[in-house]
């Protein structure tokens, strides 16, 4: 089932909107366009931006091996060199269907440099499948996702579910939920350095993008670890990353957490087993308690670029 999240922020409008058919933008509102077409713009405007994010020193994607459905090969390997948006959808999804005008319109614009592919989950009836794809138009090339396909890629707990994979076939970015197409085309003009109307900052996937780094987070979906000491949560956290989830998910309790956070099984393990960090003495016979002390990510407090529902 589709969790969906209502929300927009509309993009920062700028005046002015000559010669903005030679920029080639597709999706973007024309009011917006304008900024690329002003002068440079002052630190202080640059701040009050909004910003874009990729994962710093990102993992390669798993490749696919799958067939489209017209029987042709599909792996990533034969995008080198684009930018990839790999959408996890289904028919029977909402906010999935929402989202095929915008994304077909999307490839028309930057075929020679985007590749957006669909991969189908759920749906069991290739020939059903093949039929709405073709009464909807979609332009891009789409497969049925397999089960090592799926959890190779975290499990997808959400439709949709899109991961923004860069020219070198590295997983930069990962979207649930339905967001405005508007941010897939600034995501890929950014990573293809053409103009883009906002900040680009980078983090460190703590398990956002791929699952495998949950063991970075020290803070998981649904958990409440404030009350701990610093050595407790420590011990919390290895215990998360060493015992796997009895839900059927094949994870860790802190990866169940992360692909899942509906899931009541890894909730109430996790809960556990920080109750009974929580017993634990500190070593030194002192210990605080409280939240991390680490800074907060850079940029947190910016404006985001603008969503539709998810």
């Amino acid at each position: 089932m589709s969790r969906i999240r209502t929300g927009r922020k509309s993009l920062r409008i700028a005046l002015g909107v000559c010669r903005l058919v030679s920029l080639g933008l597709a999706l973007i509102p024309l009011a917006v366009r304008a900024q690329l077409l002003q002068p440079e713009q002052q630190p202080e405007q640059q701040q009050q931006q909004p910003v874009i994010r990729f994962v710093r020193d990102p993992d390669s994607a798993p490749d696919l091996n799958v067939k489209d459905l017209d029987g042709r090969e599909l792996n990533l390997q034969a995008y080198k060199g684009k930018v990839v948006l790999l959408n996890f959808w289904a028919t029977w999804c909402g906010p999935c269907r929402a989202e095929i005008s915008g994304l077909i319109r999307l490839q028309e614009a930057y075929k020679d440099r985007v590749q957006i592919i669909g991969m189908d989950v759920d749906d069991d009836d290739a020939e059903r499948l093949r039929t709405f794809v073709k009464d909807k138009g979609i332009n891009y090339p789409v497969a049925m996702t397999s089960v090592p396909v799926r959890l190779a890629y975290g499990g997808i707990g959400a439709l949709p579910t899109l991961f923004v994979i860069n020219q070198e076939g590295k997983m930069v970015q990962k979207h649930v939920g339905l967001f405005d197409p508007v941010l897939y085309e600034i995501e890929a003009r950014a990573l293809l350095n053409m103009p883009v109307p906002a900040r680009i900052e980078t983090f460190e996937d703590t398990g956002e993008v791929s699952l495998k780094h949950a063991d970075r987070a020290t803070m998981l979906p649904g958990i409440d670890t404030s009350k701990l000491t610093q050595e407790q949560r420590m011990a919390a956290l290895h215990k998360l990353n060493a015992e796997a989830c009895d839900c059927g998910c094949k994870y860790t309790l802190a990866q169940c957490r992360i692909s899942d956070p509906a899931c009541k099984t890894s909730k109430e393990r996790a809960a556990a087993i920080v109750s009974e960090a929580a017993k634990l003495p500190p070593k030194d016979g002192h210990g605080t308690t409280g939240a991390p002390t680490s800074p907060a990510p850079s940029g947190s407090s910016d404006p985001p670029i603008p969503r539709g529902q998810k």
